[in-house]
């Protein structure tokens, strides 16, 4: 049975003893665990324009709960509960409060988010978010929510048809409403959801689940489909995903960076959708991050090449002045030099990715043979190449908080490793250029997290926009 309790608070301590009270109070059976979690709902959103005025308070009412004796012993019956009220509820400050609470829990175990998919969330949240932006913090941590449940996971088919031309082109004008601030909230958020969606669409195409049909027509890539179509009016996009890959750090969240890269280098539509003072950008945070991927970082590397060729072949940058050739030719030379016995063997995938890269045109040597017009045979080959690359870029995947390794930040912790007397130089910083591979082709990025002490990733300076 619910009672209906009445509060009278005179100040914000009050308000904190009294969620304390709520929240503690034990509960052994469903009927009462209901009415803890409508009383804390409901106790929450009455004060929280009185005393919940940041993010952080917010926050603190969601760690209240899930440190409760209640979600310790019921956390799958309160999991489903709070789902249902996402489900359903439709008060923002009601919402908010729920959001941040899934948004803790889900970071601290991917259950919630595999419940969320299960239980449907993904609809409602697309409706949430298509609904207003009068609440931005609210708006903010629903997209923040959507693409953590997103990227853990894989969306079923009819989740990400729902997916329709107006969302994603939602999502796009709310990033060129913005100003070209990088530290606007809503850049990266906004970003992300476009990301991980390129993602399932890649997914989905190409690595078909079991309830797909074999003869269902693979979904259409909303986000390429629009930047086909508008890309010309939406540049502001393509900088800061520059700008992100710059300072990211982060293994999956570069990988979704890359495919979706991948695609637009590789889409006839989209081949020069990036401004040419862009692609100078991208091409020094790709040569940088390439020699500074320690030996293990095997997939992360075969996805950087992989992209690496679509962009020097089909962008602007196939046309003179060549931007950095020497730099880059030298970097190819890098990642394939002979080693000594001290390194593992180069492994067969990253010749090969290599060897594709330097016989671009461009990168030829006046004195080189020109290549010799593609026979069908030749033609096949490299439509089976392309076909395996988008594959291999579209199974590319790491779990959500591992770091990407730094050859300089293990130098650094090595006073006896020597550099590599060829070093380039990358965004004003020297790197070691001895980039090698460490095992069988196509083997997993190890999981493994930098030091929280070390140095944040360098960044490249950012030239100004030019068409």
């Amino acid at each position: 049975m619910e009672f209906e309790v009445s509060y009278s608070l005179e100040n914000e301590q009050q308000f904190w003893e009294e969620l304390d009270e709520i929240v503690s109070t034990h509960c052994n059976t469903h009927d009462v665990i209901d009415n803890t979690l409508r009383s804390y709902l409901r106790f929450t959103s009455s004060y929280k324009g009185e005393y919940l005025h940041s993010d952080y308070d917010i926050a603190r009412c969601s760690w209240k709960l899930f440190e409760s004796p209640t979600f310790a012993a019921h956390k799958d019956y309160v999991r489903r509960q709070i789902i249902f009220s996402l489900l359903q509820e439709e008060s923002g400050d009601t919402l908010h409060l729920i959001v941040s609470f899934l948004l803790l829990d889900g970071r601290q175990n991917e259950a919630t988010f595999e419940m969320m998919n299960n239980e449907g969330a993904f609809p409602r949240l697309l409706e949430l978010i298509q609904a207003d932006r009068d609440d931005e913090a609210l708006h903010r941590m629903l997209l923040v929510l959507l693409y953590e449940m997103s990227r853990i996971q894989r969306l079923r088919s009819e989740d990400l048809g729902l997916v329709d031309d107006a969302f994603v082109k939602y999502m796009f004008a709310i990033i060129e409403q913005l100003s070209l601030d990088v530290n606007d909230p809503y850049h990266y958020p906004v970003i992300r959801v476009l990301l991980v969606l390129n993602e399932q669409y890649m997914v989905s195409a190409h690595q078909p689940g079991p309830e797909d049909s074999p003869i269902s027509e693979p979904l259409t890539n909303k986000v390429i489909k629009f930047l086909s179509i508008h890309g010309s009016c939406h540049k502001t996009f393509g900088e800061n995903l520059i700008l992100l890959l710059n300072r990211e750090s982060e293994t999956s969240l570069q990988l979704l960076i890359l495919k979706l890269l991948y695609l637009l280098f590789t889409t006839p539509s989209t081949h020069e959708y990036f401004y040419t003072n862009d692609l100078y950008v991208l091409v020094d945070v790709m040569v940088r991050n390439l020699l500074d991927l320690p030996d293990d970082s095997i997939s992360l590397r075969h996805t950087y090449l992989r992209v690496f060729h679509p962009l020097l072949s089909h962008s602007q940058l196939r046309h003179p002045p060549h931007y950095k050739r020497a730099e880059v030719l030298k970097l190819f030379a890098l990642l394939t030099a002979g080693r000594s016995a001290h390194f593992a063997p180069i492994d067969d995938t990253t010749l090969r990715l290599v060897a594709r890269c330097t016989q671009i045109p461009w990168l030829l040597d006046s004195n080189d043979v020109a290549p010799a017009k593609p026979t069908l045979g030749m033609q096949l080959r490299s439509a089976v190449e392309s076909s395996l690359s988008v594959v291999a870029v579209a199974a590319q995947r790491e779990k959500p908080g591992i770091l990407t390794p730094s050859r300089s930040d293990a130098k650094d912790e090595d006073d006896t490793e020597r550099e590599a007397p060829g070093a380039l130089s990358g965004g004003g910083v020297s790197l070691v250029c001895e980039p090698d591979a460490d095992g069988p082709a196509e083997a997993p990025v190890p999981q493994q997290k930098r030091k929280p002490a070390l140095p944040p990733p360098r960044r490249v300076r950012v030239r100004t926009r030019a068409g």
